[in-house]
């Protein structure tokens, strides 16, 4: 398991910026407090679902939905958030039984990771 996958867990378990990684060498960024809408669209399935996100880090976030696509599922990502968008394509990571999952970021565009780099400093900056 990846340090992203890794932190991923930690920090939605525990409903925190926290993280950790299996490797003590290595570091993670960690995860903030993020509420946005999202779209997710199951590529394989081309299922959509339009949830809420709860938290976001560089590499991925918490999706809360009481439909969560299965631990593995290649999903195509779009959040709006003020007046910006950022498109990705993801992984899920993991599901909860308590209505929602995590998702590991695996393709950004740069224009995408420009607008997701500024939202994680607006949120570390505050």
């Amino acid at each position: 398991m990846g340090c992203v996958q890794i932190a991923i867990v930690a920090a939605f378990s525990s409903k925190g910026a926290s993280f950790f990684s299996a490797d003590p060498s290595s570091t993670c960024p960690p995860f903030y407090p993020f509420v946005a809408t999202i779209e997710l669209t199951d590529t394989q399935s081309e299922a959509k679902i339009q949830e809420r996100t709860s938290d976001l880090s560089l590499y991925g976030c918490r999706v809360e939905t009481r439909t969560p696509f299965p631990t593995g599922a290649k999903v195509r990502i779009r959040i709006a958030h003020r007046s910006a968008n950022f498109v990705a394509l993801g992984k899920v990571s993991y599901t909860t039984t308590e209505g929602g999952m995590g998702i590991a970021f695996t393709q950004i565009e740069p224009n995408d990771q420009l607008n997701l780099e500024k939202w994680v400093e607006e949120l570390r900056d505050h």
